[in-house]
């Protein structure tokens, strides 16, 4: 596991730049290697920003029909509603990309959850021709950070903190709306690369305990997050690293 690339800029609004600068440059590289680019999206309201400027400022910077999206966390709501993560990136991004329909894997928020959480992976599977215990390797996984330690719907003391065969769960979280699908650890572990964007001095407690604090995933479920054989990096504005030790 390698250690994780701290890049710490003056405020949010350099942080959505540099993650969109970041994100065109991987989505190039993996392209240019094999063809395509395999995106997993977070929700929020930083990774927002980025996908706005991912679809104007840097439009012209990927060759988006050879981009292939994904969730990395769902709120089960139905994709029209203002909670929904695919509602969140459709607003933002997607609809002003000249997508075709396959090209976008959301998560069906709108069913029953074990039954859309199943289904998901049954796409996974699909998609990335994956056999028995096989998870998929996404060229990036994007994801931010609650101010409880939480990241994509893992959440602190859930047993799917723990999971190692699923590749998709519902869970039941302490947060609104509270039924939710969830990538499990490793799905994320298995990326090529993994992206957190962090912004805020509400968040810089979350970020010294997980960065800096005793391991402890079920008090500080992002600490769980460690690729095996990829990158991780951790986008911050000042704010949200502040009480980092300094480097």
């Amino acid at each position: 596991m390698s250690e994780p690339k701290l890049i710490i800029l003056n405020d949010a609004h350099e942080l959505y730049v540099r993650a969109a600068e970041e994100t065109a440059h991987i989505a190039g590289e993996s392209i240019c290697t094999h063809g395509e680019f395999t995106f997993c999206l977070s929700g929020g309201s930083t990774p927002a920003a980025t996908y706005d400027l991912l679809a104007t400022r840097f439009h012209l910077s990927v060759d988006w029909k050879e981009v292939q999206f994904y969730w990395g966390d769902e709120r089960c709501v139905p994709p029209d509603n203002a909670e929904s993560n695919y509602a969140m990136a459709n607003r933002t991004m997607l609809s002003k990309l000249a997508l075709r329909p396959e090209q976008v894997h959301r998560m069906r928020g709108e069913d029953p959850p074990a039954k859309a959480a199943a289904a998901y992976e049954d796409e996974l599977r699909k998609q990335f021709g994956l056999g028995d215990g096989e998870f998929p390797r996404f060229d990036l996984v994007m994801l931010g950070l609650g101010d409880n330690r939480h990241t994509a719907s893992l959440f602190p003391g859930d047993p799917a903190i723990h999971e190692t065969q699923r590749m998709v769960v519902a869970v039941e979280v302490a947060a609104e709306p509270p039924r939710r699908l969830s990538f499990t650890p490793p799905v994320i572990n298995n990326a090529q690369r993994v992206m957190f964007l962090v912004s805020g001095q509400g968040k810089a407690a979350a970020v010294k305990d997980v960065l800096e604090g005793p391991r402890d995933p079920d008090k500080f479920p992002a600490q769980i997050v460690a690729p095996r054989d990829g990158e991780i990096i951790w986008l911050l504005d000042k704010a949200a690293a502040s009480l980092l030790s300094p480097r």
